[in-house]
């Protein structure tokens, strides 16, 4: 088959299809909502209470408005190929979709190393802690992140356009996946890893290493805080963000680098679930139920 968008159509084939799609439906439906609800009740609690307008908690806001983004871009549309039985996407639907992905993904990735030097300043540099994330430092960065997100997305979006797909139209993956893309075509691929590789030094790899720094910095002046309660305070201010950032880091990992065997598009499908369905479901629950400020606000708005 010639690289014809107007009549190029890709069946997605969610888990091989093999299990029960009434419980993989619900399963997915309660991921889906759970995560939604508990990340737009931390928009609001945040948004509606001055007291958590600052720094940590504006960058809180947006990774939870991005998780939302997450799983609004791949969870309804699997929902709707499990209810109906119907796994055919249309070629701009398919891209639709990965675009969206991508923003949210590079978006995540860069906010959780923003996330991480905010602790850096507010452990390590206290007392220019609002001089160098002030707010409209805060706001610009804010804007920088979602415009570089876009702007790889786009570049992402056009290597895979780049493509020519000849007779294996079926995607291994519950959404349309880059990856899963490429690894369906039959030639075209180059570029796409160019720019695939450049995204994961710059979105990945910097970041990951830039947070590891930051950390080892941050243990380090806490550990050399002479009062236990306030190693105890200074070291609860960070755990949240670091417990996200190794669950985030570990199941992409995992889902990237499973060697290849017989249950490899079983495996990875798995692990894709758990960083685009699971971590958005569990990153709020991990910085309200360690944050005190954000259940004193909830409380607040609640009464």
């Amino acid at each position: 088959m010639d690289n014809d968008t107007s009549i190029i159509q890709f069946h997605i084939l969610p888990f091989s299809m093999k299990a029960d799609k009434p419980i993989i439906f619900s399963v997915f439906f309660l991921l889906y909502l759970i995560g939604a609800l508990v990340n737009i009740v931390i928009i609001t609690v945040i948004c509606l209470d001055s007291h958590l307008h600052s720094p940590m908690y504006l960058f809180l806001c947006n990774l939870s408005f991005v998780d939302v983004c997450y799983t609004t871009a791949t969870v309804p549309k699997l929902l709707d190929i499990l209810r109906s039985g119907n796994s055919t996407v249309s070629f701009q639907e398919c891209f639709t979709q990965m675009y969206f992905f991508c923003i949210a993904a590079i978006t995540e990735d860069i906010l959780l190393f923003v996330m991480g030097y905010d602790r850096y300043i507010a452990i390590c540099h206290p007392l220019f802690y609002h001089l160098i994330l002030s707010k409209k430092i805060c706001i610009l960065l804010m804007i920088i992140i979602w415009f570089c997100a876009g702007l790889y997305s786009m570049y992402c979006i056009f290597s895979v356009l780049k493509l020519s797909f000849c007779h294996f139209l079926t995607i291994h993956q519950f959404f349309c996946d880059p990856k899963a893309l490429v690894n369906i075509s039959c030639s075209g691929s180059n570029m796409f890893y160019i720019i695939l590789y450049v995204g994961i030094l710059l979105f990945g790899v910097c970041p990951f290493l830039s947070n590891v720094m930051s950390y080892i910095k941050i243990i380090s002046v806490i550990l050399h805080i002479k009062s236990r309660d306030g190693r105890r305070k200074a070291f609860s201010t960070c755990s949240s963000h670091l417990t996200v950032m190794i669950i985030y880091y570990l199941t992409c990992i995992s889902a990237y680098m499973i060697p290849p065997s017989d249950q490899h598009n079983f495996l990875q499908q798995i692990f894709t679930v758990l960083y685009t369905t699971g971590t958005p479901m569990v990153n709020p629950l991990i910085y309200s139920l360690r944050n005190s400020e954000i259940k004193r606000a909830l409380q607040r708005l609640v009464s």
